[in-house]
């Protein structure tokens, strides 16, 4: 995938759950129009990285992306799970996250104990794969000590061939809280994507 890895940022709001209630798996469910903007390469299925909570540490993470074929969801999702306990939950708060790589595609599961395995064997392949050299950089990506604490920013598409650090210069000075946008890492010129919401839970 061209696009990965992939940086994306926003604000942690509340989504259906599940994830605590039934899978003891917290997960982040994101606005539509993330996901409206992924990439068109970036497609449905589970995905590994980093995340950071506001400027906090930056620890693992596991992420599907798509409709949930267990639950039967009607509209397509981002649902992450930073591999971390946290103390307390932290809607409001910013979260940063890059998509480093990919693990498998969505499937349905014949019972709620199956897809718990599967989720579970997705986390421990993505603690895995995160320590090869070429994802383990990424954790020192300036993109996490840049994060903003509070309010989602906008990159437009024009400004990717702007340097990166013009580019956040000016989103501090326009941000829009309904608005998504692209940012090129100084590293390696991915972009990044505007999201929310999130809960956590598991030790690395």
């Amino acid at each position: 995938m061209k696009s990965l890895p992939y940086f994306c940022r926003g604000e942690v709001i509340r989504g259906f759950g599940r994830g605590s209630k039934e899978l003891g798996i917290p997960t982040a469910n994101f606005p539509d129009s993330v996901v409206d903007n992924l990439p068109a390469d970036i497609g449905t299925g589970i995905y590994y990285g980093w995340a950071c909570v506001g400027n906090g540490d930056v620890y693992k993470m596991v992420m599907s992306i798509g409709w949930n074929p267990y639950y039967k969801n009607t509209k397509k999702s981002m649902e992450t799970h930073v591999i971390h306990t946290f103390k307390e939950d932290f809607y409001g708060e910013i979260l940063s996250v890059v998509m480093a790589g990919y693990i498998r595609p969505e499937r349905s599961y014949n019972s709620l104990e199956a897809l718990i395995a599967a989720i579970n064997s997705d986390i421990e392949e993505a603690k895995v794969k995160l320590e090869l050299p070429e994802h383990l950089k990424l954790r020192d990506d300036n993109f996490f000590t840049s994060a903003p604490s509070s309010s989602r920013v906008s990159f437009p598409q024009q400004d990717k061939q702007r340097p990166s650090s013009d580019r956040i210069w000016s989103a501090r000075h326009t941000v829009q809280l309904h608005m998504l946008g692209l940012r090129q890492s100084k590293q390696d010129g991915s972009h990044a994507l505007q999201f929310g919401s999130l809960l956590s839970d598991s030790e690395p």
